[in-house]
């Protein structure tokens, strides 16, 4: 009896493009700005047609990694955190409701070591926008209509992109921006259906505030990771509530 072998998987041309562009950028080949070769000698240099070529271009510059300027050419682009990072906001939005849960508890690991950095690395200057900006929303929520709620988790987003703009991380920071919009669509929807979820969200920022300002990183994630479980564990009961 005889044993079947495996199927051997062809990789498209497609994906030998992405791969090769890749590794020229990983080589120091092509750097940051660097201006692609033309098209006729990438696509020998890689071995493809001129049409997968511009198949695996294209889907690299989706990617933020490289850049087409109408009549100049092909380019890396800066390759910086946010472009690389920023289709993981499109996968977050993409994800069943079922799973937002899981993105909240990547969200509150993320945050919870942003603000341990921001403890060692707060400037005066972001202290004091970040002041601001609570105080602001005090008054805001001093005067709260149903019409300020949106503007009131906008402001809670903020802090939190405050905090980790202050930790000086920037991969960091990327991956905390790219989950903002799923988790705003959570927190808003907390805030219309929890009485009282806003004032008590505003307090833990005002204690995550504090810690920032003692310089204690440790009790600055402790803070914040009790903050963002609270919305955790109130998607957790909806959706145990409405699988019931």
């Amino acid at each position: 009896m005889t044993t079947a072998e495996p199927k051997q998987t062809t990789r498209s041309q497609t994906d030998v493009v992405i791969s090769g562009i890749k590794a020229m950028i990983i080589s120091g080949e092509l750097t940051a700005g660097s201006r692609l070769p033309v098209e006729k000698d990438l696509s020998a240099t890689l071995n493809v047609s001129r049409g997968s070529l511009r198949e695996g271009v294209r889907a690299l510059a989706t990617l933020g990694i490289l850049e087409t300027r109408q009549g100049d050419g092909t380019y890396v682009t800066a390759l910086n955190p946010a472009s690389l990072l920023g289709s993981l906001g499109l996968l977050a939005d993409l994800t069943p409701d079922a799973g937002t849960s899981d993105l909240l508890a990547v969200r509150r690991v993320l945050e919870s070591e942003a603000a341990a950095l921001a403890a060692r690395r707060l400037t005066p200057a972001a202290l004091e926008e970040m002041t601001e900006l609570l105080n602001s929303t005090e008054a805001r929520i001093a005067d709260a209509s149903a019409e300020d709620l949106e503007a009131i988790i906008e402001a809670d987003s903020a802090f939190h992109r405050m905090i980790a703009q202050a930790s000086g991380n920037e991969p960091l920071t990327a991956l905390i921006d790219s989950l903002m919009t799923r988790t705003f669509r959570a927190r808003l929807w907390r805030a219309i259906t929890e009485g009282g979820a806003v004032r008590s969200a505003h307090d833990e920022h005002v204690a995550i505030l504090t810690e920032l300002r003692t310089g204690d990183p440790d009790r600055a994630r402790l803070r914040m990771a009790v903050h963002l479980l609270g919305v955790e564990e109130f998607m957790h009961e909806h959706s145990t509530d409405s699988a019931t």
